[in-house]
């Protein structure tokens, strides 16, 4: 078998009604995965079912990741449906450019919230034995404005160097469980997020930004062929390692 192939494999994809999990969902699903899709907008959900391979078996989990309960209940009603988990993909994630003067507690809380906690908080409902298979890789997706700095991106960039650091601990305590844990980290890609941090800082420092990536802004699947990979069999001796994905951004 293709050592990259994900088939007879269980996703669960957060963020996957638009930009990078959908991106990850279609690939996933191209590449044989059947698929767990979470997000708030169920029609948006449902319209990237439509988009997968018909032989994929899907299942949708329309909750806010930070505010359901049952949110262990509901991963174990799919799991029935579906069978155990192989992988975990967390995409789902809250992006803001703002001075330093303009962040509040409050925009710390909510951004750790979606892009550090609610990611964790699955991965150890997931790590269990009732809801994860022999072997399973779960992959969180940071940012290079966790590695390097940015103006106006305090809070953002402190929730993204979190999930990398936390990744490589959960790396360390799972292994013992045969989870792989890895973070990616893009740089600009063309998403929802994207185009409305460049309506808010405006055309010029759009463009600044953009000729910060040599290779220029990258698209959602290029991220999604590296979640792929790390899902995939050929990566089984990674763990603990933050993959950079970024155009060149981060090598200047």
């Amino acid at each position: 078998m293709d050592a990259f192939s994900l088939k007879n494999k269980t996703i669960l994809i957060t963020g996957a009604s638009s930009g990078i999990g959908r991106s990850c969902s279609v690939e996933c699903s191209n590449n044989g995965a059947d698929l767990i899709l979470v997000g708030r907008n169920v029609e948006e959900l449902r319209k990237t079912a439509t988009m997968l391979n018909p032989e994929t078996r899907v299942e949708i989990i329309a909750e806010d990741i930070t505010q359901s309960d049952d949110f262990e209940a509901l991963i174990a009603e799919k799991v029935v449906i579906l069978g155990k988990i192989s992988g975990f993909i967390h995409c789902a994630g809250i992006e803001k450019t703002l001075p330093l003067k303009k962040h509040s507690p409050q925009l710390y809380h909510d951004i750790f919230e979606v892009n550090v906690i609610a990611g964790f908080e699955i991965a150890k409902i997931l790590s269990l034995k009732k809801y994860k298979n022999e072997t399973c890789s779960f992959v969180l997706i940071s940012s290079v404005a966790g590695m390097v700095g940015e103006p106006g991106k305090a809070a953002y960039s402190a929730s993204k160097g979190a999930v990398i650091a936390g990744a490589r601990s959960l790396a360390m305590e799972l292994s013992r469980s045969n989870i792989r844990v890895n973070s990616i980290s893009p740089a600009m890609v063309n998403t929802p997020i994207l185009e409305k941090m460049f309506d808010d800082i405006g055309d010029e420092a759009s463009l600044e930004i953009i000729k910060k990536h040599p290779l220029g802004i990258g698209d959602p699947k290029d991220v999604a062929n590296a979640c792929i990979f790390l899902l995939s069999d050929a990566s089984r001796w990674v763990t603990g390692t933050n993959l950079v994905i970024d155009g060149g951004y981060s090598a200047q």
